[in-house]
């Protein structure tokens, strides 16, 4: 009855305010004393408050056990930890608990309530970044990949970053860097990371980290100040950890299907530049117009972009096989048992001898794959030209039809010797492109003048550049040059004094 909270307020009116006496009061009402004790005490009903918890006989005499099981899952992997149910079992086989399984998921429950950890809210100033991977599938060329998901996110405005590479790596993790802070248009000036083995070597305790030497360089090449949080404390970072989810759920469902990584790294950028529009709960302004204020507390660009790369370093085998990152890449002959340093970046691996590159190749993201440059086997082939239909590094050399008929009629005409001319005119390759080859050849069997040197004039001679009238543009001092016209009469002098 004392609980509406209209009668409340007219009982405590009539003693507070109106001055009647707390006895008549109670004979009016019919109320005890300690009622009304407690309405002229409270403003409202204070509602109900028990004084003791309810008693559990059933479950109470094993909460302490169940405590004990979820204390030690604390030292176990996540994956291995009790379930409720896997408990109720337990205290079932061990214990001879006879309740059911709705109480002992009520108390394991409330027992992780407690445990759980609770953050204080940050405050997150202009020009601090936070870096994350994450992983997402993804349809490459029909095949289906777990693709790396690099984001990189500016707290203040929450302008992030999102791209993807083939897996994740020292390589892709600094490429990530070099396009986030092309896109954001300036470098922060401090990063925070946790502790991937892409940027830290070994962890030193607390926050001290040994940098791994590719991380150094971009740390170096930046001027940034990188911040690692603790272990397993990757809430430290939380706003980009959540905003990899947001980005696999919103930018990469369903499954896209592409031929290209760098395709679809186009469209997420334009879909960063599209979030920009929007407007955090309780801002005024949306992301872009924050970012244009933080971007006055960015670094500089760099003038040079900043290289991306692992290096190795190898050797070439017999085979003039260079291995990196499990898959072998050619290099000309001439360097076969040499040591090679293999440079790698997201899109090619450069292969330098002597600090001079001498082959570039494709990256493969798969493995055990053999990438043979042709040209690289020719200047071999000259002096092996018996194994030139079986050279499996020109299985991939589609030539022209024109090259057959080069072939036979050199072949037809210096018998085994034509062999190795058509191989010397195939080295042209390492100077010119297939193309400009092709129309030499064509030139060359319609004139009939075959042979590696004279494929070679023909190209000469349509690379010189037929010489150009000179204008007097731009030079007005020449204007005022006077040449008088010759006299040819004194030509037709000299032809009639030779024919007498």
């Amino acid at each position: 009855m004392y609980r509406d909270m209209e009668q409340w307020g007219k009982i405590r009116r009539q003693v507070l305010v109106e001055g009647k006496s707390r006895r008549s009061v109670l004979k009016e009402h019919g109320m005890h004393w300690k009622t009304l004790e407690k309405i002229l005490g409270h403003e409202e009903p204070p509602g109900y408050r028990q004084d003791r918890g309810r008693e559990r006989p059933v479950i109470g005499p094993f909460i302490g056990v169940i405590e004990s099981i979820l204390e030690a899952d604390k030292g176990v992997h996540k994956k291995q930890r009790h379930t409720a149910k896997r408990i109720w079992d337990r205290l079932k086989d061990e214990h001879a608990f006879q309740g059911g399984y709705t109480q002992v998921k009520e108390v394991v429950a409330a027992i992780r309530a407690r445990s759980k950890e609770v953050f204080v809210p940050l405050i997150h100033p202009m020009g601090e970044a936070q870096v994350d991977f994450g992983h997402a599938d993804v349809i490459l060329d029909g095949e289906k990949i777990k693709a790396a998901i690099f984001v990189m996110v500016l707290p203040y405005s929450d302008a992030f970053f999102v791209c993807l590479f083939p897996r994740e790596c020292p390589e892709a993790f600094l490429e990530g860097h070099v396009r986030a802070f092309e896109f954001f248009g300036g470098v922060p000036y401090r990063i925070i990371y946790d502790n991937t083995s892409s940027a830290v070597a070994k962890i030193l305790g607390g926050r001290e980290r040994k940098l791994t030497h590719g991380f150094l360089r971009l740390v170096s090449h930046h001027l940034f100040e990188p911040a690692f949080c603790r272990v397993r404390r990757g809430n430290e970072k939380g706003v980009v950890e959540n905003l990899v989810g947001y980005s696999r759920r919103n930018f990469l469902v369903p499954v896209p299907k592409v031929l290209d990584l760098e395709v679809l790294n186009e469209d997420l950028k334009v879909l960063c530049v599209r979030d920009l529009e929007r407007k955090l709960r309780g801002e005024k302004k949306n992301k872009a117009e924050l970012l244009l204020e933080e971007r006055g507390s960015l670094l500089a660009l760099p003038k040079q972009r900043f290289e991306g790369r692992r290096i190795e370093h190898a050797g070439a085998s017999s085979l003039s096989l260079v291995r990196f990152d499990c898959n072998d890449y050619s290099v000309p002959t001439e360097y076969a048992h040499h040591p090679v340093c293999a440079v790698g970046g997201i899109s090619e691996v450069k292969l330098i001898v002597g600090g001079k590159v001498v082959a570039r190749h494709r990256r493969s993201w798969k493995k055990e794959g053999v990438f043979f440059e042709p040209v690289h086997y020719l200047a071999l082939l000259e002096r092996k030209p018996g194994a030139l239909d079986f050279a499996r590094p020109l299985c991939g050399l589609d030539l022209p039809g024109s090259f057959g008929v080069l072939r036979r009629r050199l072949e037809r005409g210096l018998g085994h010797g034509g062999t190795r001319e058509y191989i010397r005119c195939l080295r042209l390759l390492e100077k010119v492109s297939a193309k400009e080859l092709e129309e030499a050849v064509e030139q060359a069997l319609q004139i009939g003048a075959l042979g590696a040197d004279a494929i070679r004039l023909i190209l000469e001679h349509r690379r010189e550049r037929p010489v150009g009238l000179f204008s007097l543009d731009g030079r007005p001092h020449l204007k005022l040059v006077q040449v008088s016209s010759p006299d040819l009469s004194v030509y037709d002098a000299m032809t009639r004094g030779a024919e007498s």
